[in-house]
């Protein structure tokens, strides 16, 4: 009998959060979550608005339209959105692994955070370098955006350890080990010949020492699930996943596991919720490869204005074509529950992947953002929890692995 009642509690209990979560935010709500998004400290950890800027024409100073051109983040929609810094992929797709295609990969690696470093120069009034969780907070305060910056693909490594003091110089403060391919690092996620070292190289297994060292984030994101392992028992210093899902609410290689989330929550570090479609909601195939296919071609940077006007078009008619399917913000919010139920609000926060994909009914772009405030505010959470999520996790990540780089 009494273990009949604690079911019916149990049942009862889940009744009413579904309902909580099923009733419309309130006027006094929407109040409280505009004074909380204001006041917070907002990162997000993953966006490609540098494959923009590296395309002519592309002026990350001057607010641009997403119904007009797709772009989703500039400074103006970042300030608008109330988005506090963000880390700038230095983004580069895995190619041909010979020294002359390595070397070439590095060299644009340095054009991207020069072109970077320039807009950042060339607008102080706006936005500042940020490497520390000091610094992020001290922009806030000047009402400044903080671009940090991140590597997405450790392909510019190549096989040199002493490339990871160079971009550490230029302000990186993570590297995404991998991308959709395996490279000298590790294993990806997605390489369709499948694993080639079942983890880490040995190379590898260096590079993760070296960014502990020097206090570079290593970041699992991409990677393969026996190169997430590897890093695990290796990396002193907490990990990231700069831009990932739950792969129990969307059963997508790039997600993480449940066991992978709590281990990653047992070394300290904290997921970032991504928002492709893709990844926050299982689409049909074909929705699949023709959104992949469109992607890839909009990370080019030789298109000519035809050539984009064109894709732009294609994106657009594809997003109407599957307009029922596309994930929103309560979905996106989903996942970011799903990882304070299983291991708490400390390892968990945002990297929505904009410019990249990135995009849920509800938030467009940047300017958006406030979006995903009020939905945590209307499912109940704190001041004290949302901060957490929108900064304070990963900001204490880094301040982590400046502690452990300190103790080498």
């Amino acid at each position: 009998m009494k273990k009949q009642y604690v079911v019916v509690l149990a049942f009862l209990g889940l009744a009413g959060s579904a309902m909580a979560q099923s009733q419309p935010i309130t006027e006094k709500q929407k109040e409280k979550a505009a004074k909380i998004h204001a006041k917070v400290l907002t990162i997000d950890t993953h966006a490609d608005v540098p494959i923009n800027m590296m395309k002519d024409g592309f002026d990350v100073a001057a607010r641009h339209d997403f119904d007009q051109d797709g772009s989703q983040i500039d400074f103006p929609r970042m300030k608008e959105g109330g988005m506090d810094g963000m880390f700038f992929a230095v983004y580069m797709g895995q190619g041909r692994r010979t020294p002359e295609a390595t070397a070439e990969a590095k060299e644009k690696a340095l054009a991207i955070f020069d072109k970077i470093h320039k807009a950042v120069a060339a607008n102080p009034d706006v936005a500042g370098i940020a490497t520390t969780p000091k610094d992020a907070y001290e922009l806030q305060k000047q009402g400044k955006r903080s671009v940090f910056f991140g590597m997405e693909n450790g392909w510019p490594v190549g096989n040199d350890l002493a490339n990871l003091k160079l971009y550490y110089d230029l302000g990186l403060r993570y590297i995404t080990l991998s991308h959709s391919a395996n490279n000298d690092i590790c294993d990806s996620s997605t390489d369709p010949d499948g694993p080639e070292y079942n983890g880490l190289s040995p190379f590898g297994e260096k590079v993760v020492q070296e960014m502990n060292r020097l206090g570079i984030m290593v970041d699992i994101s991409h990677v393969s699930d026996s190169t997430f392992y590897d890093v695990m028992k290796l990396t002193k210093a907490p990990a990231i996943a700069s831009h990932s899902s739950c792969r129990a609410l969307c059963n997508h290689p790039r997600n993480m596991t449940d066991d992978m989330i709590r281990v990653l929550a047992k070394n300290g570090g904290v997921i970032q919720i991504n928002f492709v479609p893709s990844f926050v909601k299982e689409p049909s195939q074909q929705q699949e490869l023709s959104m992949k296919a469109i992607r890839l071609k909009m990370r080019q940077v030789d298109l000519s204005d035809a050539d984009k006007k064109a894709l732009y078009q294609e994106m657009k008619d594809m997003r109407a074509k599957y307009a029922g399917d596309m994930p929103t913000v309560a979905e996106g919010v989903d996942h970011i529950e799903h990882v304070i139920k299983l291991v708490g609000v400390d390892h968990v926060g945002i990297g929505m992947d904009m410019d990249g994909g990135g995009q849920l009914v509800g938030c467009q772009d940047v300017s958006d953002i406030g979006n995903i405030t009020a939905e945590l505010v209307r499912r109940g959470y704190s001041e004290k929890d949302i901060e957490k999520i929108w900064g304070g996790n990963v900001m204490r990540v880094l301040a982590a692995a400046e502690k452990v780089a300190q103790s080498f």
